[in-house]
């Protein structure tokens, strides 16, 4: 597992110059900022064995859930990342480290009627930076409702996230604090459904 980390991190440092693959700033603190936080999804859920990681990125959390994963019988991580650069490196890191991962290189919204045709069923749906939990529960609605748990990365605005989600969603909700970032949280959702007023205007809302 180690020496798939090491690998992992060299080619991040390999492939940075001309995918730019992570800020630049944070790649002398890749091991901390990156791997160690991205391990934080895997440890909040460690039974789950299936995971669809969305807008993957450089693989953070994706591809280290994917190492960690890798000698798990019937683990797998499926990463969607609609930049072509990028869905590139995970594809080029997957198959250098034998990882149990495949890369879709589509947009998010595209994807359930994909995954409807193939019956994929996933316990996890794990994202880091990509969008408010009130848009992340959106994307991620058609795998939550089937009964896997989202497992998200969010930063130190995730209280003013919460109530907003709240508007329109139900759901129960783990917040653990970040071991890598103290304002940060890992959070993990369950029992997801919309609510009845969801979507409707406001003055509808109220009746």
């Amino acid at each position: 597992m180690e020496a798939r980390f090491v690998a992992y991190v060299e080619l991040v440092r390999k492939w940075q110059p001309v995918k730019n693959l992570v800020a630049p700033s944070t790649l002398p603190d890749i091991w901390r900022r990156h791997v160690a936080d991205g391990a934080q999804a895997f440890a909040a859920l460690p039974a789950a064995k299936r995971w669809l990681d969305l807008g993957s990125g450089a693989g953070f959390p994706g591809l280290v859930t994917a190492i960690l994963l890798a000698d798990a019988e019937g683990g797998s991580v499926t990463l969607v990342e609609s930049n072509g650069r990028k869905a590139a490196f995970l594809q080029s890191v997957a198959r250098e480290l034998k990882l149990p991962a495949r890369v879709v290189s589509e947009r998010i919204e595209s994807i359930p009627e994909r995954f409807k045709e193939t019956g994929d069923r996933f316990d996890a749906v794990s994202a880091r930076a990509l969008a408010s939990l009130d848009r992340l529960l959106a994307y991620a609605e058609p795998w939550l409702t089937a009964g896997a748990t989202g497992v998200f990365h969010k930063g130190q605005d995730f209280a003013a996230e919460r109530r907003q989600a709240a508007l329109s969603w139900g759901f129960d909700l783990i917040e653990r604090q970040s071991r890598i970032e103290p304002d940060s949280r890992i959070v993990l959702v369950d029992h997801v459904r919309r609510l009845p007023t969801a979507g409707l205007p406001e003055q509808d809302a109220r009746r």
